[in-house]
């Protein structure tokens, strides 16, 4: 039973990304008074691409045709770690926060190297940005993490949830901080504004897009699905490791169903939060993003310093 739902709980991460993804975009368009597309838009879209035969450059080795196989492999057993509707499942073992990072920095190196391999500009452009911003987001991450791992003595993440639990609802400045943190560090590792965006192609401001730009097909499906789902893990970290009430704590189709609401409930307002600062804000020139994410990384070291003056030392 145990393993069914941890299998369930990877499944709906798969398939409730595009929605998530459709969702957001119908807030930014309303926000903006544009006419919103339909909540099934990505879906659509996923489908039409897996049906089109991909092109491939004749340059193009073997790394350019299996990233997308790796992209996606990856993001989805990043995904099978990070607890959504429930806790103390059979993957709690290996839910660590290192782990999670670990697939999705074996993601970004071969879409890195995808992005240089047919020789074009564009793509050795993409890819050297995003190999910067990773250099720069993933410390702030650890940081945001580790704040939380001090207090819970442990980098499972499915632990540290249990013990936000137990603790009830506790306002605690070193949270503060790291959540703050890890809201930056995931727009900027989700390419959002005003970091990247998403929907460009303009060859002066486009990271994420240049790395993928030759990819075409079902390739191209598979890399857009995993952004998806990669923007949603992000959304699950934020919502059920700062606030974990409602998540489920045992195997009744009750606290199952309760879970799902909540998670639901949680990542639907996080969307409205940023379908509104993408539309407050701008897209920063390249050479800011290093100082938005150094903010990031104070915010996580104040998050840890004050943990340790306020809670270790007292």
């Amino acid at each position: 039973m145990a393993w069914l739902i941890a299998l369930l709980q990877t499944l709906l991460f798969i398939a409730l990304a595009p929605l998530l993804a459709g969702w957001l975009k119908c807030c930014k368009c309303r926000l903006q008074n544009r006419r919103a597309p339909s909540l099934l838009q990505p879906y659509r879209d996923l489908r039409k691409l897996s049906h089109k035969q991909p092109v491939v450059a004749r340059q193009a080795s073997w790394i350019f045709t299996i990233t997308p196989y790796i992209v996606f492999s990856a993001t989805v057993l990043a995904a099978s770690v990070v607890p959504l509707i429930a806790v103390d499942l059979p993957t709690a073992a290996i839910a660590d926060v290192i782990v999670m990072v670990g697939f999705f920095a074996l993601a970004r190196f071969f879409q890195a190297l995808a992005g240089m391999d047919i020789g074009t500009a564009f793509g050795g452009m993409g890819s050297s940005r995003e190999m910067t911003i990773a250099s720069l987001a993933e410390p702030a991450m650890l940081m945001a993490i580790f704040t939380l791992a001090m207090s819970a003595s442990t980098t499972n993440l499915s632990v540290a949830i249990d013990h936000v639990l137990a603790g009830g609802f506790v306002l605690r400045p070193s949270y503060v901080f790291a959540l703050l943190g890890l809201m930056l560090v995931a727009i900027a590792e989700t390419g959002r504004i005003p970091v990247d965006n998403p929907a460009t192609h303009l060859e002066l401001t486009m990271i994420h897009e240049a790395m993928i730009l030759e990819y075409s097909g079902r390739h191209l499906a598979l890399i857009e699905w995993a952004s998806q789902i990669k923007l949603m893990l992000y959304g699950v970290l934020i919502a059920n490791i700062f606030f974990p009430w409602g998540i489920a704590e045992t195997y009744s189709l009750e606290a199952l169903g309760s879970g799902l609401l909540a998670i639901t409930g949680k990542l639907a307002l996080l969307a409205v939060l940023l379908a509104l600062s993408e539309t407050l804000l701008a897209k920063m020139r390249l050479f800011r993003v290093q100082e938005f994410l150094g903010f990031a990384y104070l915010l996580s070291l104040l998050g840890m310093l004050s943990h340790i003056i306020l809670e270790v030392i007292d």
